[in-house]
């Protein structure tokens, strides 16, 4: 009889216990709702494959979505690219193109430069950021691996391989754990990848860096040897994708990619960053504004 007795009474101890852990987890859905708000409202207007919006004083989350999901980046990995080169380098150091724009690939983006070719870092960043060329990419990966290396490099592609390697380790020191890159441009390569989450804290300490900020909100670069114009539409005021106090940052495209977009703007001293991966043409422009707005209107 005892023994029936206490497993009546540990019967009903489990049976409260898991219909107390029910509560906790119903709790736990209606906070998250709370918490996101209008966000439940505007994940479904979001396009993009992967999105995210921060805050970029603090880098608190003001939206996600699929923000940790694996994707390809295209070229908003030369945000990675130009923030090491800033690093390493200096802006008014001149530089040789070399050999390795026979690397170039058919309908690739371009700076169009010239074997013997000497610009200084600035130029060549402005040719990186700009025009997003994946000719400036390799020019800077080689030179500043040339400076940062004890040890000669046997080819170009092998300066080019520690210039990625160093970005690889600059990410993980930045918290940037789920981001793995294969070169400094962003073409298509399977193991190339990143996340929006992983990008966004990228992007803020890249905007972070004023010689950084400088250059990407820049709609042209001009200086009497060349001309560079941005291929972001949120800051081009002709453009009807003109955005208010848009300052960067930096497209990306390749067909197995879709378009991305990192973007930043800042109003009445607040500045966001927003990410935008594998959205549409149109909708790549879309969903930065609708992220944008959404984090400078305080119902958010």
């Amino acid at each position: 009889m005892i023994q029936k007795l206490y497993v009546i009474i540990l019967s009903l101890c489990i049976f409260f216990f898991i219909l107390n852990q029910g509560n906790h987890a119903n709790d736990f859905v209606e906070k998250e709702q709370t918490y996101l708000g209008n966000s439940i409202i505007l994940d479904s207007s979001i396009r993009a494959d992967a999105a995210i919006l921060i805050d970029n004083a603090n880098s608190e989350v003001l939206f996600a979505k699929n923000d940790r999901k694996k994707l390809y980046p295209a070229s908003t990995t030369k945000i990675m690219t130009a923030l090491l080169a800033i690093e390493y380098g200096n802006l008014d150091e001149r530089m040789t193109v070399g050999s390795e724009v026979n690397l170039r690939e058919e309908g690739e983006s371009t700076a169009w430069l010239r074997a013997g070719q000497t610009l200084t870092l600035r130029e060549l960043l402005a040719g990186l950021m700009l025009p997003s060329g994946n000719d400036a990419a390799r020019t800077i990966a080689i030179n500043i691996a040339q400076q940062h290396s004890v040890s000669s490099f046997v080819s170009e592609q092998s300066a080019i391989d520690y210039f990625t390697m160093l970005m690889n380790e600059k990410a993980k020191e930045l918290g940037a754990m789920e981001t793995n890159f294969m070169n400094p441009h962003g073409l298509h390569h399977p193991n190339h990848y990143s996340t929006a989450h992983d990008l966004a804290i990228i992007a803020r300490a890249a905007m972070n860096n004023g010689q950084f900020e400088n250059l990407v909100s820049q709609k042209k670069f001009s200086d009497p040897t060349l001309t560079y114009e941005s291929t972001n539409k949120l800051i081009d005021p002709s453009s009807p994708f003109y955005y208010k106090g848009a300052n960067g940052i930096k497209t990306g495209y390749t067909s197995e990619a879709g378009y991305c977009l990192v973007s930043s703007a800042e109003q009445n001293g607040k500045q966001l960053i927003a990410v935008i991966l594998k959205s549409t043409k149109e909708s790549v422009w879309n969903d930065s504004i609708v992220l944008l707005n959404s984090g400078f209107d305080s119902t958010l």
